[in-house]
């Protein structure tokens, strides 16, 4: 429940940022009116980087962005590892064979290097960093649902509807899918932190989008501005923090939807 509340708290925060600040506020370039590499203070809560922007209103248009590849990452990956899943799962033979067989492929090349590879050769945008964690990400999550979809199929009640004369879509729309279904919720919660942090890695290797300001972005921000050894902690310090409870809250409370949602895991 701490961890529910936690989520919803940033995701609150992602949503009113644009009504309760102006984007130009953090974007713009200093003219002397802000101070740079200011300390936390009554004006600035926290801090200013080099340029003078305040680091709390990035902190807060960067929610907008981490969350949003997170959340949209993880619906390319769910929606990929579903469809494959369910159809080996499902019909079996060469089919299953073929996609379990791309599905290894996947599985046997390196996540980051291959994420890092395409990030770098694709335009550099916020939708080509969901496309690259979504279509590097989805293999294990094929795996989960096949893995259930042929313990579903072989259950008395699917051959009971395949004698009374059920197609296969009303199959897989009636009986298959619904009992899959809390396990997709799960991998989807379980996947989302993942994805946060593929997009801040990409960002904090410098491909990330450049017209938009990310955590990822801001470490890199931080670290190209030497603010490790320099001693501006108020810099480096918030993005790092927000990363590691937005993470933290979505591991937890997945593994909590998970034993709510799975009988057996209830139970122990």
């Amino acid at each position: 429940m701490a961890s529910l509340v936690l989520l919803i708290g940033f995701v609150i925060l992602a949503i009113i940022t644009p009504w309760i600040t102006d984007r130009a506020d953090f974007n713009a370039i200093n003219t002397g009116d802000n101070p740079t590499n200011h300390p936390p203070d009554g004006d600035y809560l926290l801090g200013t980087d080099r340029y003078g922007r305040s680091v709390a209103l990035q902190l807060m248009w960067g929610a907008r962005v981490s969350l949003f590849v997170g959340f949209a990452a993880t619906v390319l990956t769910i929606v990929i590892g579903v469809l494959i899943g369910l159809t080996a799962g499902f019909f079996g033979g060469w089919i299953d064979s073929v996609l379990m067989r791309i599905t290894d492929w996947f599985l046997v090349i390196p996540f980051l290097p291959t994420a890092i590879v395409l990030a770098a050769v694709l335009e550099r945008s916020l939708w080509t960093i969901v496309m690259v964690i979504g279509i590097t990400s989805w293999p294990s999550s094929a795996r989960l649902i096949r893995s259930q979809v042929l313990s579903v199929r072989e259950r008395l009640y699917v051959d009971r509807a395949r004698a009374l004369g059920a197609g296969r879509l009303h199959i897989v729309g009636r009986h298959i899918l619904p009992n899959v279904t809390p396990l997709i919720l799960a991998s989807a919660t379980l996947a989302v932190p993942i994805s946060i942090l593929t997009e801040t890695t990409l960002s904090f290797l410098g491909l990330g989008d450049p017209t938009e300001i990310s955590w990822g972005g801001m470490l890199d921000q931080a670290q190209q501005s030497s603010a490790v050894t320099s001693g501006h902690w108020w810099y480096y310090l918030p993005p790092g923090v927000a990363i590691m409870l937005v993470v933290l809250a979505f591991t937890i409370f997945g593994r909590a939807l998970e034993e709510v949602l799975d009988p057996r895991l209830r139970k122990r």
